[in-house]
């Protein structure tokens, strides 16, 4: 058996290679890039009031701009808002026609990704209020109170007035490394609202140099292009603008994993695990990867014994050594993060929260609709058996593709993928920022162009669902029909240029008046 290649985790001077701006931005894929800036810098002024804003923002009053939070203010803002949603979306679809011709270089759109990302970290929140629930924990930490036993509502205050109500009461359901990371800002930031977002921000970035790092490599691995990758799980709107607009705390978890999930890979297997055990400490996702790591481990040690010409040891004798190294990693590295944080596992019972977001984006919540529609039941008890039912079968799921597929390093890849699929699928509540965490390996596999396609429409068809103030459209038919509208345009602009033919349109409406007027 052919031992397992090893990837450099050295940057190749090809992917170093950006070559000359000008060019670069005088080619139509550069122009593409700039469209995506002009796209940011329109979504993020549109923001100012129509974003997920402070409920009293005296930044705005004292600048007299506070009227774009009322009335036609606010209606003019929302347009820019989805204006720039809609340019970056195009952009991006572009970018997307380009590499797979392979007109654009994995430097390229990394850097298209850096330019796209600088105008958010001046934005307010945008389609979500997250953001204010991670700085009201973190002062909850600061002040001297357990963020895993009571909820932002004991700690009055400016960072406690914008958080969303369904979160006031609930204990943070965060690692203790995240929560370490909320305390920090909230100690330089104070109860800077403003200051606070920017620096949770920048707090969240090493996450996506983390991914534009990992991504690449795991495409290696996996046969896939990278530029592709970078192009679908990076710079994918859903991801840029939820995640670094929505200053999530999946940006951080999703690089780590996946830089964790390449170091084992690589053969760093107790350092790979400790890296995703910080993914772990700022959310509890990142540790579906760790039982697939065993498998790697395991895989990586029987060939190691193969090439010495010696019989590996047996399974049982290996899953020890590999799952005991592995657990005492995994433990020492959060114990240490829970005690620099003076925090237990409280964290853990807190997950549940989550079970309080209802909307069409689980399976759980579907079914339940589905049964309140063809019975005279209620919602709320009918949920309630749908989410142990598919908690169940999570469960199994889990259980089932890490032992189905343990056998090679592919395997554990595609093990991890389908588990988190499952669990974004089966959990009591999902958001559109979950995908992020599987579109992160998905995107490494070798995929056909009908699967970008799918996976085109299905990120933009999550991307526009959620309004910018944080609420979703699921339960509008009309902000539906357009999510599917728009979603099914930029799916088909990834394999033709000008899908609804509007090029030809205007270039033949001038010869139709030019006839009638004849």
């Amino acid at each position: 058996m052919n031992a397992t290649p090893r990837v450099s985790l050295r940057t190749t001077a090809e992917e170093r290679r950006l070559g000359s701006l000008r060019v670069f931005f005088g080619r139509p894929q550069g122009r593409a890039a700039l469209l995506g800036v002009i796209g940011a810098l329109i979504l993020v002024a549109g923001g100012l009031g129509a974003g997920s804003t402070r409920r009293h923002d005296p930044l705005l009053e004292s600048a007299n701009l506070s009227w774009l939070r009322y009335g036609h203010g606010l209606v003019l803002a929302s347009i820019f808002v989805w204006v720039g949603v809609l340019l970056m979306i195009w952009a991006w679809v572009r970018l997307g026609r380009a590499t797979l011709l392979g007109n654009v270089s994995l430097a390229e759109l990394r850097f298209t990704v850096l330019l796209w990302t600088v105008p958010m970290l001046l934005s307010v929140p945008l389609f979500s209020r997250d953001a204010y629930s991670y700085l009201a924990q973190g002062a909850l930490l600061r002040d001297g109170f357990d963020p895993y036993v009571v909820g932002p509502v004991v700690n009055p205050g400016t960072l406690l007035d914008n958080v969303s109500l369904v979160w006031t009461t609930t204990p943070a359901p965060y690692g203790p490394g995240f929560m370490l990371i909320a305390e920090t800002v909230t100690r330089i930031s104070g109860d800077s609202v403003v200051i606070g977002t920017m620096l949770m921000r920048l707090a969240m970035l090493p996450g996506l140099i983390l991914t534009l790092w990992a991504v690449p490599r795991l495409a290696r691995y996996l046969g896939g292009n990278p530029a592709i990758a970078v192009w679908l799980a990076v710079l994918n709107p859903l991801v840029l603008i939820h995640l670094i607009g929505g200053v999530h705390n999946e940006v951080l978890m999703v690089g780590l994993m996946a830089a964790g999930v390449v170091l084992a890979l690589q053969r760093h297997h107790v350092a790979g695990i400790a890296v995703i055990t910080v993914g772990v400490a700022v959310k509890a996702t990142a540790g579906v990867a760790l039982p697939f790591v065993v498998w790697i481990w395991m895989v990586h040690l029987r060939e190691d014994a193969r090439q010495r010409g010696q019989q590996p040891a047996h399974p049982f004798i290996l899953f020890a050594r590999t799952a005991g190294i592995g657990f005492g990693a995994f433990a020492v590295v959060l114990g240490a993060l829970s005690v620099i944080a003076g925090l237990g596992m409280g964290w853990l019972s807190a997950l549940q929260g989550s079970a309080r977001i209802v909307n069409w984006l689980s399976l759980p919540t579907i079914l339940a609709h589905i049964v309140t529609w063809v019975t005279n039941f209620s919602l709320s008890p009918v949920l309630d058996i749908t989410r142990m039912i598919c908690g169940a079968a999570m469960l199994a799921i889990l259980v089932y593709v890490w032992w189905r597929y343990r056998h090679t390093q592919r395997d554990a890849l595609i093990g991890i993928l389908f588990a988190l699929l499952a669990i974004v699928a089966l959990s009591p509540a999902a958001l559109p920022w979950y995908y992020s965490w599987p579109l992160a390996i998905a995107a490494a596999f070798a995929l056909s162009q009908r699967t970008l396609v799918v996976l085109v429409a299905l990120s933009v068809w999550l991307m526009v669902i959620f309004r910018p103030d944080g609420s979703h459209g699921m339960y509008s038919w009309v902000h539906v029909i357009l999510t599917f509208a728009v979603a099914i345009v930029a799916a088909l602009s990834l394999r033709q240029e000008d899908p609804l033919r509007v090029r030809d349109w205007l270039r033949d409406k001038p010869k139709q008046e030019a006839n009638q007027t004849a």
